[in-house]
């Protein structure tokens, strides 16, 4: 293992409202609902080391960590990105490495661990669809990230649901939803005797039923709390054979009570007739003295904005409520949808448009996105933008503020922070540009594809690679090669890094690390 040394440079980022937790806390993702993915941390490790395996096992040494404050093992695919909250951390995972004898085979798992020690305190185990890979991948586990809003956790599960938990689980009763016995075992299944390791369903909105949704691949959303409304997208996609889009008319974002579970809104902008692949980024919000709108990146490559309302619509004699467009913006640029000769560019080619993956990103009053492709198509042409979100209608050629196309397609969310905006692309390089002029301050290949996110905190920029070695770059306008440093963190790392407390979350494909300096340090 590589030790990491870093200098002791600072950052304070201001932090923006949004859900409610305690000041050192990462409730949701990207901490707030602006989903910038930067913290007001300071003292975080500058040195760490990530120990070594147990002879064959998948057991790491804590002997052999530096400034590891424990190490929690996860299943055997990791994506889900962890949040914290009241002393307690969120993360997902699958069910390969159980923690219950009663749950066997491939399952989902939500983990509610102590922040203090990682221990588990409960779990959501979630019984797969039984579709494959049309629409709930095998062993792929709970890829949403959790939202923490005071007594309750949010998550969207791999069947498609829309969930809220009790953050305490079933130590304090059983609140809500009474059928957790009947949920955990399955469809058709003998009802499971409850624990209280185990959830505390409040409520359940099944967004196949209610939404006549039809999920690609997995469910993956991090649900944004605005207020007593969650918005939440939906993951409606094309069919198994990427040839035709099964619920066209379905929407791919939605509006819900966060208190019933009730469907207030849906999102009929035609953003599914349009779907590429998948709709899987996740809603930001933006709230000014003018200004407020839902953001949402959409799976046709346009960047919406909602407004926080909806309109009756009567249909077929049936009543519903819609949500109202405020503005759109193609995040593409015209040559990506359109050869010189006027024919269109194929969608999963190098050269062709894509899809917003990553969450857009509130920050200075404007909007920032970066458009991408599922990691199976490959490399190909990127954009990163920066949007005035004043606008009504379409505003892709009045309200654009700047423009990076050099950057490649990208999964991440962005961070803002000092002035300078910080991004990765899949092919492993990260960008440091300016948040008001888009001009270029350095580059940096990390020689590893990218699917997280940066994080910028204690004045240092953090990002995982599929090869699993976490960058520290220092943040700030100045490239610094030789103060940049690498560790090895044992196993591939697909969520993003998170500060909170002080201390540093990483998780990898196999384990989350809670990493903390010592004291004196």
């Amino acid at each position: 293992m590589k030790k990491l040394i870093l200098p002791a440079t600072l950052l304070a980022t201001a932090l923006a409202p949004g859900v409610f937790a305690q000041a050192g806390d990462w409730p949701t993702w990207g901490h707030d609902m602006t989903r910038n993915m930067t913290s007001s941390q300071t003292g975080l490790p500058e040195t760490f080391v990530a120990g070594e395996f147990i002879g064959a096992t998948d057991e790491i040494d804590i002997k052999t960590t530096e400034n590891i404050k424990w190490i929690a093992k996860l299943g055997s695919q990791s994506y889900g990105n962890p949040t914290v909250s009241n002393g307690r951390v969120f993360v997902g995972t699958n069910n390969d490495v159980p923690r219950d004898e009663r749950y066997k085979g491939d399952r989902c798992c939500l983990y509610c661990l102590d922040e203090k020690s990682g221990d588990l305190i409960w779990q959501l185990n979630v019984p797969k669809l039984g579709t494959g890979k049309v629409s709930d991948w095998e062993f792929l586990g709970i890829c949403s990230s959790p939202t923490v809003d005071g007594d309750f956790v949010y998550i969207v599960t791999n069947r498609c649901e829309v969930m809220c938990l009790d953050v305490k689980g079933l130590s304090d009763g059983n609140q809500g939803f009474k059928d957790e016995g009947k949920y955990n075992a399955g469809p058709g299944k003998k009802e499971m005797k409850l624990k209280e390791t185990d959830a505390d369903i409040i409520w359940v909105m099944n967004m196949i039923d209610e939404c006549g949704v039809f999920p690609h691949n997995i469910t993956s959303s991090a649900v944004l709390v605005a207020g007593d409304k969650l918005w939440v997208s939906t993951s409606n996609g094309v069919d198994y054979g990427h040839v035709e889009t099964p619920a066209p008319f379905a929407p791919s974002l939605i509006l819900v009570d966060k208190k019933t579970g009730k469907l207030l809104g849906e999102e009929q902008s035609g953003l599914s007739e349009r779907i590429f692949h998948c709709n899987w980024s996740s809603p930001a919000y933006l709230e000014t003295d003018k200004l407020s709108l839902c953001i949402f990146g959409g799976p046709d490559g346009w960047i919406y904005a909602f407004e926080p309302k909806t309109n009756e619509v009567e249909e077929d004699g049936e009543k519903y409520n819609v949500l109202v467009e405020r503005w759109r913006f193609d995040a593409n640029l015209p040559h990506y949808r359109v050869k010189d000769d006027g024919k269109l560019r194929k969608y999963a080619t190098r050269d062709g448009p894509s899809e917003i993956l990553g969450t857009p990103v509130v920050a200075n009053g404007l909007v920032y996105a970066v458009i991408g492709q599922d990691p199976e198509h490959g490399e190909g042409v990127g954009n990163l933008v920066c949007i005035d979100p004043s606008g009504k209608g379409d505003v892709t050629k009045t309200h654009q503020v700047w423009n990076y196309d050099k950057i490649h397609r990208s999964l991440s969310t962005p961070s803002v922070a000092g002035g300078l905006l910080y991004v990765p692309d899949y092919s492993g390089f990260v960008y440091c540009i300016d948040a008001k002029t888009g001009k270029e301050q350095w580059v940096h290949d990390t020689k590893g594809h990218i699917w997280s996110s940066t994080l910028v905190a204690d004045g240092k920029v953090y990002i995982g690679n599929e090869d699993g070695y976490m960058t520290i770059l220092p943040a700030g306008r100045k490239y610094s090669k030789d103060k940049m440093v690498e560790v090895d963190m044992t196993s591939p790392i697909y969520s993003s890094t998170i500060a909170a407390n002080g201390v540093l979350y990483v998780g990898t494909h196999t384990h989350l690390f809670a990493i903390e300096a010592a004291k004196g340090e």
